[in-house]
């Protein structure tokens, strides 16, 4: 593993219990951050931060909820005297269906996390970030959001989005100290894994030229120099993890 120095560095990771987010999560830790984990199951967030080591903190956040963003942003700037670093991860993948089959209940949950809990969470964070005028953010988009996955249409806009979010929100803290980015991950075999139909697993394999899916770590390194003082020059910019999947 290369060395990505983030020491004395603080960092929120949100759906930090598992996954990509966990990942991310140890290779900061790893690289001299302390780490807030940020998790809907509030358990699994204590239990990811103490496995971290001495310094690392769990809260219990539902990104989806302004109110609770806020209190986990108060909590962990009161916690860690500064944020400098955010990663939203959290995520949730919808069920399989054609368009005109999704249910709009489920069309909004997939949005209400994988999209407004990412601008909330953006939303809170920046202006902790801008008292120090430094700031590093990755949002976690997908392929999806770049081509359409069919059958997962509620998922493929809401990553879509989630770009088009990072864009404006790069340019808007452009001349600030603040970099914005997001990277777009083909498959990786996760725990969400369990919310996808085998057919679309199969599917999403298939188009990977690399002919299998990314690792979790393979990402946390990517995040973590996108963290990091020296990704400098980049902002509102996209960054592929797709086996080659990507035709631009």
């Amino acid at each position: 593993m290369n060395a990505i120095d983030l020491k004395g560095r603080c960092a929120v990771v949100t759906g930090g219990a598992a996954g990509i987010g966990l990942a991310v999560a140890r290779r900061f830790a790893a690289s001299g951050a302390r780490v807030a984990i940020w998790d809907v199951d509030g358990a699994a967030a204590d239990a990811a931060a103490a496995a971290l080591g001495v310094g690392h903190l769990g809260v219990a956040t539902d990104v989806a909820d302004e109110a609770s963003v806020q209190a986990a942003t108060d909590a962990t700037a009161a916690a860690f005297g500064r944020l400098d670093v955010l990663v939203c991860s959290a995520g949730i993948a919808g069920p399989n269906a054609t368009t005109w089959a999704y249910e709009p209940a489920a069309w909004r949950r997939v949005f209400d996390v994988n999209l407004h809990g990412t601008f909330l969470c953006n939303r809170a964070v920046v202006r902790a970030m801008l008292a120090n005028d430094y700031g590093r953010i990755v949002n976690i988009a997908s392929i999806a959001g770049k081509e359409g996955n069919p059958n997962a249409s509620a998922y493929s806009a809401s990553k879509a989005a989630v770009i088009g979010l990072t864009k404006s929100l790069g340019k808007e803290l452009a001349r600030t100290g603040i970099r914005v980015n997001c990277v777009t991950p083909a498959a990786v075999k996760t725990a969400i894994f369990d919310q996808i139909s085998q057919e679309h697993i199969d599917f999403m394999l298939s188009k990977i030229p690399m002919a299998r899916f990314g690792g979790v770590d393979e990402i946390a390194a990517m995040v973590a120099w996108l963290a990091s003082e020296e990704c400098s020059f980049s902002t509102g910019a996209v960054f592929d993890l797709s086996g080659g999947r990507a035709v631009y």
